[in-house]
This record gives C-alpha cells, structure tokens and sequence, in this order.
C-alpha cells in the first residue's frame, strides 16, 4: 500500500484543528488537494518549503479515503524539473483521515537538487 502524505504549516494545521477541514491557499486555488508520495517527500520540502522552518507532515489513511477522488497526475506547472506523477485528491481532506502527524523541524543537510530529482523519478512505489 502506497503511503500519501501532507505538508502543512503551522498555522493551516491549527485552522484544521479548529474546522475538522485541512486546505491550503494553494489547494483552494488548483480545486484538489496536493499530496506526495514517500519518495517525493524530500523534493516537495526542498522546492516549496524551504522559507518554513517548522512544518506539520500527515499521513493520510487511505481506508477513509475515496479511491475514486484520488489520481495521479503530471506535477503542478510551476513544479521545474519534476517529472513523476502527483497523488491529487478531488475531494476535502479532513483531520478524521489522517492516520498519523510529525512536527518536522529543517534539517542542518539539504541534499543537491539532482539528486532530489533522482529519488523521486527512479523509486516507484
């Protein structure tokens, strides 16, 4: 069973604590919610995050999710080199699907961008 993932800042999880509904501006403006892989992690923390300091990363539970909302597509346009198809939910995420969460801190390493790439694009889950 492939794992999914979601990174959100600090305060998107402390809105979703409050409203049980897990959205990014991001998400609202593409109309799905983005997710990643395991082995796409990485890359989205390097190319999107890397202003934050702190982040939330939640694994989904995929039994409490509908199958059908769920596809894999090209990445985003402004994703640069990535290549490997992005998990999209068509549906709202809730904190009732969430099987697990980590506050994850930046690291003293961050790896080259090629390599990032090459992970991403050479594991298939």
């Amino acid at each position: 069973m492939n794992n999914l993932y979601k990174i959100l800042r600090e305060y998107e999880w402390e809105e979703a604590k409050e409203t049980g509904q897990i959205t990014t501006a991001l998400d609202k403006q593409d109309g799905f919610v983005h997710l990643s892989t395991a082995s796409q992690l990485a890359g989205t923390l390097a190319f999107f995050f890397k202003e934050s300091d702190s982040l939330l990363l939640l694994q989904l539970n995929l039994n409490k999710i509908d199958e059908t909302k769920l596809i894999y597509e090209s990445p985003h346009p402004n994703a640069g080199k990535r290549k490997s198809a992005f998990p999209h939910l068509y549906s709202q995420l809730t904190t009732d699907q969430i099987f697990e969460s980590w506050n994850i801190k930046r690291g003293s390493f961050s790896l080259p961008e090629e390599v990032l790439l090459q992970a991403e694009n050479l594991v298939q889950e």
